[in-house]
């Protein structure tokens, strides 16, 4: 099953650690790695709109991945 695109922003960043959190419309935040940001820049604005997939990690929790700016 390929998981579907979502579009959703970006309401928090820390560059120190490489941790955020993307929220879409009617949604709980999921976090997400710098290494999930598409481009490779391992950073990105709070307030950037995004799209990006959901993906099972750890434990069955649901995180961000494939991050691209819109």
């Amino acid at each position: 099953m390929t998981p579907s695109v979502q579009t959703g922003t970006v309401v928090s960043f820390d560059e120190r650690v490489g941790l955020g959190t993307v929220e879409a419309a009617g949604q709980d935040p999921y976090l997400f790695h710098c290494t999930q940001i598409a481009d490779g820049s391992r950073t990105i604005d709070e307030g950037t709109t995004v799209t990006f997939v959901l993906v099972a990690r750890h434990g069955g929790v649901w995180e961000a991945a494939e991050l691209q700016r819109v």
